[in-house]
């Protein structure tokens, strides 16, 4: 089990084309195993990580105490499993607006194994992003090859689903700024002017 899952990291990760055509038949449970068993690796490291940011701050470190890295891994685990579905359902959206008629299932597998470099990798201190934008290239290459539309629709695909997302949040995070910002104000007192 272990060898085969190693395996397939290694594929996505070396040879992502080739190994989406052999992953084209995968069986749904084998799709999800394999994404369960990265997500709990991301979810180790990322509690690691908040252990270890814990360790470093002392004062932060008491007032949180062993429950903070503890609850980090449980919304990194459920949390990404749940943004998964979301995010495949809305992905399939789009791929199926710009022709991929081969189902949902293909589009999570694309999503799924196109988030490899980023479960693995994306945990990694200022270059983490990196393998982020890595597994959009992945994911674009597995709707290309999964359901069999162009690089051109595939990449538009994808964009467009990870771009309105964005796209909201940035609106959502200026307006809660401006909001925060002109209700913690201070009132302006008037100036004695004689």
């Amino acid at each position: 089990m272990i060898d085969t899952l190693v395996a397939r990291a290694k594929g996505f990760l070396q040879s992502p084309v080739e190994t989406f055509r052999q992953s084209k038949n995968d069986e749904p449970l084998a799709v999800f195993m394999y994404f369960g068993a990265l997500l709990v690796f991301n979810a180790i490291i990322s509690a690691g990580i908040a252990a270890l940011g814990m360790a470093t701050m002392p004062m932060n470190g008491m007032s949180y105490g062993l429950a903070f890295p503890v609850r980090i891994f449980f919304m990194m685990l459920v949390g990404g499993f749940i943004v998964m579905l979301v995010f495949a359902a809305w992905l399939h959206l789009w791929v199926y607006i710009f022709g991929g008629r081969k189902g949902i299932m293909q589009t999570a597998n694309a999503l799924i194994y196109g988030s490899t470099p980023s479960l693995l990798l994306g945990w990694i201190p200022i270059i983490g992003f990196i393998f982020t934008l890595w597994s959009v290239v992945i994911c674009i290459l597995g709707i290309r090859e999964l359901h069999e539309v162009s690089s051109m629709k595939a990449t538009l695909a994808v964009a467009i689903a990870v771009m309105i997302p964005v796209i909201l949040l940035l609106v959502l995070a200026a307006y809660l700024m401006i909001s925060y910002v002109t209700m913690t104000a201070g009132p302006v007192t008037p100036v004695n002017l004689f």
